[in-house]
């Protein structure tokens, strides 16, 4: 059984990632999950029995920063040289490919943005894909020679080998990232790779991981008692549903207020909780103690420390009257767990969340976390195998750390007001609009500056707060939602005259990557 609470059978039979460093190597685990086989990301340092545990039908060689022949650079698995594992290469994984099987890899015009692949010839690797199509390209290394016993399948009008194939040894790769949206046909060659040269089956199912998930909690739990942290969003509640499932009784929900919630948040998701899903909540106002910890905090990384270790530090404080309770179980997400740290290859470390990196390094609880290695719209599948409703499944994420990652600055009791009946605002247009569901998230961030205004014929020297309303499939990449202009303009209308203290409203206009989400 695996640290997340699960067995390990739907695991198996799938794709394991070699992440080389890529930003975009969760995006290649995404399509080969939504094609319903497994896959698993794991360092260039992995070990034979790591990769031999997950039993794959094929590897992946992830794109990554890094020249071939760069001091450093990080180097291919030495026994995936001699296990029968099909492989794909994609970008630098192609680079190391041609360079350690006896090919020539040399510096080239760095190549960013889209370019016309021309197919040479049939492949396994690139049918169904048109002889001419549009893919995303970002190198700076080419391979000028391919290694003994592969062919070209591919050219641009810049590189020359855009992709290579050995089909006698089940080796590719690419020199552009099917990954990415910008790929047209690259969901097409995934799949290929995944069925047609892997024979992978589909059985990577949430109704399957939902099984599985309840019965590992069942077997690590059984006779105790669980805490369950529910902030009344989709990912912690679909966790007290598993938990819910595996032990019954013995879940203890709780649900703490600390400060940092939206405008009459606390009331609606216990409300919410208590009547549609009939479970057992206990509120805990905790909201002097985070606000406390917080006074003065400007940093972004140390309040998500704070907030990390003032929760952990509250549910040890709760239980104690009730008797030994060893587990806690969140909803911590794979997502969560690649942007607080490089687990996995030398990618950059993006944020800590308080719920992975934030957490004190000595605590009482044993962590039960069934959602580590899913992605949000797995979660919410999950939701709905499990029956959960559909209006808390799709409700916007919210940041565990509350509104203390949407007020830059100084943390205060009456900035958090304004921020709270701002954002109440936004939502509020939003669903009057019919825009609410039609985007991944949105909220009001509260900026660290004062702008000139005139407001009845006096001038004014007052906050800024920012719109932020994204369109995502998972969180990983976002773009900015294009909402009406009408909708933004009662937005900020609103704003200006119901909220003390605001003079003007400004909208985020940025993407994921490079910008994030949340501002903080």
């Amino acid at each position: 059984m695996s640290q997340t609470g699960r067995t390990e059978s739907v695991r198996r039979g799938g794709i394991v990632i070699i992440d080389f460093g890529s930003q975009v190597t969760q995006l290649i685990a995404r399509r080969v999950r939504e094609a319903n086989v497994y896959s698993e990301i794991l360092p260039p340092t992995a070990t034979e029995a790591q990769v031999r545990a997950l039993a794959p039908r094929g590897v992946i060689l992830s794109g990554g920063p890094a020249s071939v022949y760069g001091k450093g650079a990080p180097v291919m698995p030495a026994f995936l040289k001699s296990v029968p594992y099909p492989m794909l290469g994609i970008c630098y994984g192609m680079q190391l490919l041609a360079h350690d099987l006896g090919g020539r890899v040399v510096r080239a015009h760095r190549e960013y943005g889209p370019a016309y692949l021309v197919k040479r010839g049939e492949s396994e690797l690139l049918r169904g894909v048109p002889s001419t199509s549009k893919v995303w390209m970002s190198h700076g290394d080419s391979v000028v020679r391919l290694p003994p016993g592969f062919r070209r399948i591919a050219r641009t009008s810049s590189c020359r080998h855009a992709a290579m194939a050995d089909p006698e040894r089940r080796v590719y790769g690419v020199q552009f990232h099917p990954e990415v949206v910008h790929t047209d046909h690259g969901v097409t060659i995934l799949r290929n790779f995944v069925f047609r040269i892997c024979n992978c089956r589909r059985q990577w199912t949430m109704g399957a991981f939902a099984k599985e998930a309840v019965a590992a909690i069942r077997e690590r739990a059984a006779g105790e008692k669980v805490l369950v942290a529910i902030s009344g969003g989709v990912d912690s509640s679909v966790v007290a549903a598993l938990v819910g499932r595996a032990i019954g009784p013995n879940l203890i929900g709780l649900f703490v207020d600390n400060g940092l919630l939206r405008k009459n948040e606390g009331a609606e998701v216990i409300g919410f909780l208590r009547k549609r899903l009939g479970a057992k909540v206990r509120l805990v106002d905790a909201r002097a103690r985070f606000l406390k910890h917080l006074e003065g905090v400007s940093d972004p990384e140390l309040k998500r420390r704070r907030i990390g270790t003032t929760f952990i530090r509250v549910f040890e404080d709760e239980v104690r009257h009730l008797g030994k309770v060893r587990f806690l179980a969140q909803g911590t997400l794979y997502p969560d767990v690649i942007e607080s740290m490089s687990t996995k290859g030398p990618s950059a470390v993006i944020k800590t969340h308080h719920n992975v990196g934030g957490l004190p390094k000595r605590m009482q609880f044993q962590l039960i976390e069934p959602l580590r290695e899913l992605f949000k719209d797995e979660v919410r599948a999950l939701g709905a195998e499990l029956s959960l409703p559909k209006d808390l499944l799709w409700r916007h994420p919210f940041p565990g750390p509350g509104l203390a990652v949407r007020l830059l600055g100084p943390i205060s009791e009456p900035r958090l007001a304004t921020l709270r009946d701002a954002d109440a605002i936004v939502i509020e247009e939003l669903k009057r609009s019919g825009e609410y569901d039609r985007v991944w998230q949105a909220f009001t961030v509260l900026l660290p500056v004062k702008s000139v205004g005139v407001m009845g014929d006096e001038r004014t020297y007052a906050d800024v707060v920012a719109i932020r309303a994204v369109t995502s499939r998972d969180g990983m990449t976002a773009d900015w939602a294009k909402l009406p202009p009408e909708v933004l303009a009662r937005m900020s209308s609103r704003i200006i005259n119901e909220v003390r203290g605001v003079n003007r409203v400004v909208y985020d206009v940025s993407s994921k990557p490079p910008s994030t989400i949340e501002w903080e």
